[in-house]
């Protein structure tokens, strides 16, 4: 993996936390004092608050991996393909976590049909996400 694919990682990985923290900041802005008063849903504000903090993370933790790829000392192509799959890993569970997000946003303040369709969106992205990574897995083993 070049330095400059690492670079975009380490870039892409932070523009999406910076774009979390964004929506985590709105929830408790805009939902906390709904959530006090009674007015949502509480089990899944606190759902929605703890899926967001994965999201944040499992992003934070993907680029430090990217990140240690752009480090100036030399890693043998094992240790840096390891540490690329570890990232792109973290990677895949904050941005699918991150796009369940809006479906748990419309559930607690109560537009089930419309988080149904998000859901159903959601769904169809894991199935997708599920058939590229066995589509590619056969090519790699071939």
């Amino acid at each position: 993996m070049g330095n400059e694919t690492a670079n975009l990682d380490v870039s892409r990985v932070v523009t999406l936390v910076g774009t979390s923290i964004a929506i985590f900041t709105f929830l408790l802005f805009f939902l906390y004092p709904r959530f006090a008063s009674g007015e949502i849903d509480p089990v899944l504000f606190q759902l929605t608050l703890i899926v967001i903090g994965v999201a944040i993370f499992s992003l934070v933790y993907a680029g430090l991996y990217f990140y240690t790829l752009t480090l100036p000392y030399s890693l043998d192509p094992a240790e840096s393909g390891a540490i690329q799959r570890r990232g792109d890993l973290f990677w895949l569970v904050g941005y699918s976590v991150l796009l369940l997000e809006p479906s748990l946003i419309l559930l607690t303040v109560r537009l089930p049909v419309v988080a149904l369709v998000w859901l159903a969106l959601w769904l169809s992205y894991i199935y997708l996400t599920l058939h590229e990574y066995r589509k590619a897995l056969k090519q790699r083993v071939r």
